[in-house]
């Protein structure tokens, strides 16, 4: 049986990119002791370099590809704003492609940038609650032929880069509207397949229940602004006649989402927040255009870019960043005055 690269990752301990730039003549040098580490390793397992994976590995196309869920939503275009950022003036062009939520379309995407040998790939958005294997396959060999691979949002196996901190953010985000004095929530959680609206909605609804409360109701659907206005518009129609009476707080997954509980909210003839309050969370630009303002989570997402950008010009393999959010109560969840 050949012993591959993966092989010798494992036995010393570091990334499939790491041990190919040591073994495939890489100018970038990870530090002596690593390099040692991964020079032990394969010579205790046998394991000698490929040609093409060595020329790959010395070889720099300065150009970086940067794989996201949909271009148009605010939240993607910032965070791609922010990566052209931390690439600065160092002569790299970012490749852009959009999958439209299609799982096969990242793995299109990710082949269209090994293709054009890339020197790294960066992938935004959110995931399914399974690694897709075809995928993992592809970053593998692509590490293994010298790429690099950061994701931003859910970690990846063997990548490094920006994991966002949903569930703690979520919790912070009810523990302030609790403080706020709101006691009855609605939550449009949006795709339950997908890991950032499930952790989103998991973790508002756990701290509900550790404050002793619980949602009047969760309505699932599409992670868009179109399925939280379907969902809003489910809830208004089989409410009971005494949630009217109290001001009832619906917590979106995400901004985009806010947006379309609002536009359902108002076209049944009801008022944000007089009538029902509604929260989002990313805090996207768009937001300063709207009216009321919005409450939500904020998240650093320009910044999220950057650093990714930043990582990839300074070589950091399977270096992790942690991110949570920040809880920003605005106009659109303000106590009504008979319900306080």
């Amino acid at each position: 049986m050949a012993i591959r690269l993966t092989d010798v990752a494992n036995e010393a301990g570091v990334s499939l990119a790491t041990a190919s730039r040591v073994l495939n003549g890489s100018a970038r040098k990870p530090a002596a002791e690593i390099s040692d580490k991964v020079r032990a390793a394969a010579e205790k397992l046998g394991y000698f370099p490929n040609a093409q994976a060595q020329a790959l590995a010395r070889a720099s196309t300065k150009l970086i590809g940067l794989v996201v869920r949909d271009i148009a939503d605010p939240y993607f275009s910032t965070i791609a704003r922010g990566v052209q950022r931390g690439l600065g003036d160092s002569g790299t062009q970012l490749l852009l492609a959009s999958t439209d939520s299609e799982p096969e379309r990242e793995i299109e995407a990710v082949r269209a940038f090994m293709s054009q040998r890339t020197d790294a790939i960066i992938l935004s958005g959110s995931r399914g609650q399974s690694e897709d294997d075809g995928l993992l396959k592809l970053i593998e060999n692509y590490q293994e032929n010298g790429g690099q691979v950061v994701v931003i949002g859910q970690p990846l196996a063997s990548t490094g880069g920006i994991q966002v901190d949903n569930e703690t953010t979520s919790e912070n985000l009810a523990g302030e509207l609790i403080r706020a004095g709101h006691r009855k929530f609605v939550v449009l959680a949006g795709d339950e397949n997908l890991l950032t609206s499930r952790h989103r909605a998991q973790g508002f609804l756990s701290k509900l229940k550790r404050t002793g409360l619980a949602a009047v109701d969760v309505f699932h659907g599409a992670f868009s602004r179109e399925g939280a206005y379907m969902a809003m518009s489910d809830y208004l129609r089989v409410r009971k006649p005494e949630e009217a009476d109290q001001q009832v707080c619906v917590f979106c997954v995400s901004d985009v989402m806010a947006l379309g509980a609002i536009r359902a909210v108002r076209e049944s003839g009801l008022r944000v927040p007089e009538d029902i309050a509604v929260v989002g969370f990313d805090d996207i630009p768009t937001l300063e255009d709207v009216t009321p303002s919005i409450s939500t989570a904020r998240l650093p997402l320009e910044e999220i870019g950057r650093w990714a950008g930043e990582m990839v010009l300074s070589h950091g393999d399977a270096r992790k960043m942690v991110v949570t959010g920040t809880p920003v109560l605005r106009d659109s969840s303000r106590l009504h005055s008979d319900n306080r």
